[in-house]
This record gives structure tokens, sequence and C-alpha cells, in this order.
């Protein structure tokens, strides 16, 4: 039943993360969030677990574990948390490059590997990488480090629609423009209309919510007017 469906959420304790929680909830989903920052007011909803997690750190598989411990199956993962240091390829050092390498492509590839024989198992699996469109085009000098990993991003959703096509997996990666996040806001202090997290949650909604015969590879979403996007 739709109402049994167990979806895993990276990045949720604010911003899009966060609103992706809020519309899963009201859809009926049962939750399981890896969180650096405790239970939150999440703690005592009985469909929703909270689990110790850092993308920058690891923990991929306990976590799956202690999700199928409490839920029993897993029908979705969200890979939502992502991290920005604006410097272009040119000046970034191996630190920084390797932070956001960390966090916006590896820990979503590895939670993805981990969860993919539940996903199989679901038969109607289903990955979503929040990208961004700068995995799409890099549209600035100082965009053009963090734009290496989006595209990666990317690249790994379609790979892991490619890898799991046959056993019932849809993978999406959803490219937003300038978010409304703490991160939109910081990049754009001085700009007037940016989408919203919970527009970005009703696209992930959707997403997920696709039969299995309508895959979805990339979803773009704007909130201005560009050449291609």
């Amino acid at each position: 039943m739709k109402d049994d469906r167990v979806a895993l959420i990276t990045g949720a304790r604010r911003g899009i993360g966060r609103a992706i929680v809020h519309r899963l909830q009201v859809d009926g989903w049962k939750l399981s969030l890896g969180l650096r920052d405790g239970l939150q007011d999440w703690g005592l909803d009985p469909a929703v677990q909270t689990v110790a997690y850092d993308a920058a750190q690891g923990g991929e598989d306990k976590w799956v574990a202690t999700a199928l411990d409490r839920f029993g199956r897993i029908d979705a993962v969200i890979a939502n948390a992502g991290i920005m240091i604006p410097k272009s390829v040119v000046e970034i050092d191996d630190e920084d490059l390797e932070a956001m390498w960390a966090v916006n492509v590896r820990a979503p590839q590895r939670l993805a590997r981990a969860a993919f024989p539940a996903l199989e198992k679901s038969g109607k699996g289903r990955v979503v990488i929040i990208a961004s469109l700068s995995g799409k085009r890099v549209a600035s000098v100082q965009s053009s480090a963090y734009a290496m990993t989006k595209h990666a991003a990317v690249a790994l959703a379609h790979g892991l629609r490619q890898a799991g096509f046959d056993q019932g997996i849809r993978a999406t990666a959803i490219c937003p423009g300038f978010v409304s996040s703490d991160m939109g806001k910081s990049l754009m202090p001085d700009m007037d209309t940016m989408t919203t997290p919970a527009e970005i949650a009703d696209v992930v909604a959707m997403a997920i919510d696709l039969p299995n015969r309508a895959s979805v590879a990339e979803i773009a979403v704007n909130c201005r007017a560009e050449q291609s996007y």
C-alpha cells in the first residue's frame, strides 16, 4: 500500500530537505532521516525515524540497516544534502574540492548502493538526487568548482537509473536554480524572487509517485529566464 512506503532523506534539517519531509508526511510516507544535529521535533512522530548521520563522514550501510530494522523496507532514497564552496576550478584547493566531492557525490552514491537491494525488493524503488542547474551548465567562474561536483551528481542519477531499471528502480536528478534556502539567500541576498523549498518538495513528490512506465531522468527548475533553462 502507498501508506507503507519508506523513504530515506539526507539534509532534512532545513531548507529543501525539511520541506520534502513535510510534503511526504502529508502523503503518508514513513521516513528515516539522516541528521547531524539531533532528533529535533520529529523524534515524537512514530512514522519518522531519526538517525545520526553526517554525509561527510559516511555510515550509510549502518543507516540503511537501522531503517530496515525499524520499517522492514525502503522504497525511496532522496539525497538532498549538499555543500557549495564558491571558488573557481583554478583557485580551489584540494581540501575544499574534496569536501564538495564527499558530500555532493560520494555520499549519495554510497547511500544508493547500500539501499539498492531494498529498492530492488520494492519493485518500485525510487532515487532522487537533488542536484542543481549547476549540474547542467557552468553559470559563473565562482560556481565552476561546485558545478564539477553537481555534473557528477547528475551523472550519478543517470547511472543509478541504468543500473536498476530492469528491477523497477527509477532515478531522477532534480536540478533547481536559486532556491530561497539559506544557501540560496547567502549567494544572492538581493534577489527578490526564488523558487521555494516547498515547490521543490512538490517536484520530488511528483517524481517518486510516477509509475515505472513514466521514468523521468532529469527535471530542471528555474526562477528566472536563461537561454536553455
